[in-house]
């Protein structure tokens, strides 16, 4: 904590800095830093919106009917499904993955979850799919999903048996 309140000013400093001598480079970082917060600023509000009438409106009980310990397959799938829906990459994927985790999801469901939100959203598949081919796309994700859901499954079993600690 008390290592930011010298890096933020004096990145700050750094770049306005840039901005009076003329220092492209640092400029540049000025611009991509302001059009990172704008994008933030757009996807963000909404989408802590959403996430808090989750956390209001669905119980706990269908979390783990749906993506709870003994669901299998049918939890993998739905983690998947959600995944394809998640809108903002891994900044909102985090914070619903936690609140999942809270509301009784299993670990391997949330890693499936964290895993298929950076290779299965619906926007970025179809952007994909118009520039790279449909072939392309979709050899990625029969080979790519599997490779989550194994890596998930192997996660979830090591840190379910040996983490103590992780909230339910």
């Amino acid at each position: 904590m008390k290592l930011n309140k010298v890096l933020i000013p004096a990145f700050l400093l750094a770049v306005s800095a840039s901005y009076l001598v003329g220092f492209e480079p640092g400029q540049e970082v000025g611009r991509n830093l302001f059009t990172f917060f704008l994008d933030m600023a757009k996807v963000l509000p909404c989408a802590f919106i959403l996430i808090g009438l989750f956390e209001t409106w669905v119980k706990s009980e269908t979390v783990e009917k749906i993506m709870g310990d003994a669901t299998g397959f049918k939890g993998y799938l739905s983690a998947i499904l959600l995944a394809a829906t998640t809108v903002g990459g891994v900044y909102v994927a985090f914070p619903v993955a936690y609140s999942l985790r809270q509301k009784g999801a299993s670990l391997v469901n949330i890693f499936i979850y964290l895993g298929a939100s950076a290779i299965v959203r619906i926007p970025m598949t179809t952007f994909e799919a118009s520039f790279l081919g449909l072939k392309f796309t979709l050899i990625r994700l029969v080979v790519s999903l599997p490779l989550v859901i194994v890596s998930s499954i192997l996660l979830g079993s090591y840190f379910e048996k040996r983490v103590r600690f992780l909230p339910l």
